[in-house]
């Protein structure tokens, strides 16, 4: 797959989704779109940048944009994530981390000295017409989603 660029189009994927079947990137057509990449769910920051979504949703829909957190945890696990969440938009589950390589997210990490393959925090907006408009990298938890909300609402 090609490397992403910004201002060029993403290219389409498609992987199984907590909205019960399968979610492709074509699905957000027409809207702006917002893909969070995290690490695991039920995760300290991880449940602190998705309430953080959760809890901008309505303004994010205003903006007209959809939202969708990817990690490599199983559809299950995404499922009680959700739920307990109680999210207003879907998680994908990227188990194989085919999207995460298109994203280049999928990186070496270290934690206490010891090195680790793992998801980097990112987030990439995504335009209407499915061109990359903004990638956000080693993302920081604190203010992200509103700092995001932002470059939505000027698309």
């Amino acid at each position: 797959m090609s490397k992403l660029v910004v201002g060029k189009a993403v290219p389409a994927f498609t992987l199984p989704s907590t909205a019960g079947k399968d979610w492709k990137l074509a699905d957000a057509k027409g809207k702006h779109l917002v893909v969070y990449f995290y690490p695991r769910d039920n995760t300290a920051g991880c449940t602190t940048e998705t309430a953080a979504f959760r809890d901008l949703y309505a303004q994010f829909k205003k903006a007209g944009a959809a939202i969708v957190g990817i990690s490599a945890d199983s559809l299950a696990s995404h499922e009680k994530f959700h739920a307990k969440l109680n999210l207003p938009f879907a998680l994908l589950s990227d188990e194989d981390k085919t999207v995460c390589a298109l994203f280049e997210v999928y990186k070496e990490k270290t934690l206490y000295g010891r090195k680790y393959m793992g998801i980097e925090r990112s987030t990439f907006l995504i335009d209407k017409t499915g061109k990359l408009q903004h990638e956000w990298r080693k993302v920081k938890v604190p203010g992200h989603a509103a700092a995001v909300l932002s470059e939505a609402r000027k698309l």
